[in-house]
Parts: C-alpha cells; structure tokens; sequence
C-alpha cells in the first residue's frame, strides 16, 4: 500500500472511530478551544498522576473536519505518560508529523489545534486560571 494512501486511511479511521472520545471525571486540567477560521472546536480533558506533572488520563470533544478530529484522536492515544514540559515542547511540525501527510497551508490549523488546546490549557492550569 502506499504510504500517503495509507497514512489517509489511518486519518479516516481516527475521523469515524476516535481514540479516547468522551469526557472525563475528575480532570486536572479541561480546556476549549477552536479555529476561528474554520469553525472546528475540541475540548480535552487531561488528568495528571500523583507527581502533578505526568499525564495519566486524556479524553476529548469536539466537532470538526476529518483533519482536526483525526489529529486530536492521535494526539490523545500520545499525551499519557508524558509530561507537561514534553507537552510544552512540541511544536507545530510534531502535529503535522503525527497525521503523516503533507497538508496544505489552509489545513494545518486544523491539524495543530487540539496541540494547541492542550498546552494552552496545561498553561492555565500552571498559572491557576
């Protein structure tokens, strides 16, 4: 099979079938956010271990394009175990990396935005909004 064709199965899979879909009780962390320039809008629900800075739990909502929703099912199945400095530390290409094919300039935003609701809501919660 070929890889790009491979790689676009695997985001329709995410897209129909999503990883940790559902909320989660009780969180440490739970925070919204969306792409105003498409609409598309996810929520992740974090709860971290004892230590208070690995990620034990994750789960996320939302509605979106095929591209976000398969990105934040991807993302989930990554975030436990790693910790929040890990988090912090991924960037853009990390994202793009994960859904393994190339999108153009109008679709990354979709791809990075559940990385991006996910360490604006770990910064809210290190500074205690």
């Amino acid at each position: 099979m070929q890889g790009s064709k491979m790689y676009q199965e695997v985001i329709l899979d995410h897209y129909r079938n999503p990883r940790r879909w559902g909320r989660l009780s009780p969180t440490t962390v739970s925070h919204t956010g969306e792409n105003a320039s498409c609409g598309d809008e996810l929520t992740f629900d974090l709860r971290l271990a004892e230590d208070g800075e690995t990620i034990e739990e994750v789960t996320f909502t939302g509605e979106g394009c095929a591209i976000s929703i398969a990105s934040a099912s991807l993302l989930a199945e990554e975030l436990p175990g790693m910790t929040l400095s890990e988090v912090h530390d991924l960037d853009r290409e990390d994202a793009l990396d994960l859904l393994g094919v190339e999108l153009t300039p109008m679709r990354a935003p979709c791809a990075v935005l559940a990385e991006k609701v996910v360490q604006d809501g770990i910064e809210n919660y290190e500074e205690g909004t």
